[in-house]
């Protein structure tokens, strides 16, 4: 531990770098924006659940899964999803994965909730759509690269 500060007070001081230990592979703190895929495939995705949120509205079915592996699945993507959003620094992904963790937390709660009215869940679809639908749209937030972006992935 000492000879690696000691190194690095070197490289400091004198511009000529050592090498210390194993080398760390580069992380730019963008998970999606380096690949114009990941914006697409989270568009369709969330494209596709907004579509399934107002179909459920449109044709009157207003029930909702009240089992336990449905609500361990919610938990499992919650805590994926902000696992997601806490390794990325670039805000527009934080966003994107922090609108789906609302997304989740609200069907978790749903799902745990046996009495919920009828009317509630009415709007419950109709809000979760919505995110969805926003979701999408800040996703595609991450198809735009930014000139530091272009540098580090070279």
């Amino acid at each position: 531990m000492d000879r690696q500060l000691e190194n690095a007070k070197a490289e400091v001081g004198t511009g000529v770098r050592t090498k210390t230990g194993p080398k760390r592979p580069h992380r730019s703190g963008h998970l999606m924006c380096l690949t114009p895929w990941w914006g697409v495939a989270c568009f369709l995705g969330c494209i596709y659940f907004a579509w399934i949120s107002f179909g459920h509205v449109s044709r009157h079915e207003y029930e909702w899964p009240h089992d336990l592996w449905t609500a361990a699945t919610y938990i499992v993507w919650i805590v994926l999803l902000v696992g997601l959003a806490l390794d990325t620094r670039c805000l527009r992904e934080r966003l994107f994965f922090g609108l789906l963790v609302i997304n989740f937390v609200v069907g978790c709660g749903l799902t745990l909730w046996h009495t919920i009215p009828s009317a509630d869940v009415r709007t419950a679809r109709i809000g979760t759509g919505a995110l969805w639908a926003v979701a999408a749209l800040v996703s595609l937030t991450t198809l735009r690269s930014e000139p530091e972006l272009r540098r580090n992935k070279v």
